[in-house]
């Protein structure tokens, strides 16, 4: 069931998710309302599971992780046994930032993160493919990211919102 936002919920959202560290009073001002009840706005919002968790993103590219590759995976089979050996593969593997099980021809459609295509040939065969449980990797290397967004578009949930 979707917990019942007001607009005040959503504007609180949308600043947080857009800055996860500005202070509770900073997010207070920007929407009419003291420290305390927004405090408990966000506290309510987290204790209901809306807000899974806060984070640092880091700009990978500075970080020499500049090489990001979508990933489409056919398993050999894919069997309950053979899903699950896979999900617990993916868990271990940091070069996979997201993984999402999809429909059509693929099982997995995985996002990857490396330094450089030798890192990322180094992980397809080391690990991936090492599993015994792929019959097809189909990999394209993103040129240029348009559009590379965490936020979710609050005004899809109420149209009053």
């Amino acid at each position: 069931m979707t917990e019942t936002l007001d607009a005040i919920d959503a504007k609180i959202l949308s600043i947080i998710q857009d800055d996860a560290a500005l202070p509770v009073a900073e997010v207070a001002e920007k929407v009419g309302l003291s420290s305390s009840p927004c405090w408990r706005r966000i506290k309510r919002m987290e204790d209901a599971g809306l807000i899974k968790r806060r984070v640092t993103i880091l700009n990978r590219e500075k970080l020499g992780l500049g090489f990001e590759v979508f990933c489409s995976v056919k398993l050999t089979l894919p069997s309950k046994e053979n899903l699950d050996a896979f999900d617990r593969a993916v868990m271990g593997w940091p070069e996979v930032v997201q993984c999402a099980t999809v429909t059509g021809s693929a099982d997995y459609q995985l996002r990857v993160i490396t330094r450089d295509m030798r890192a990322f040939d180094e992980f397809e065969r080391n690990e991936m493919l090492s599993l015994g449980l792929i019959s097809n990797i189909e990999s394209h290397i993103v040129i240029r990211s348009v559009k590379d967004t965490t936020a979710i578009a609050l005004n899809l949930i109420n149209a009053a919102l």
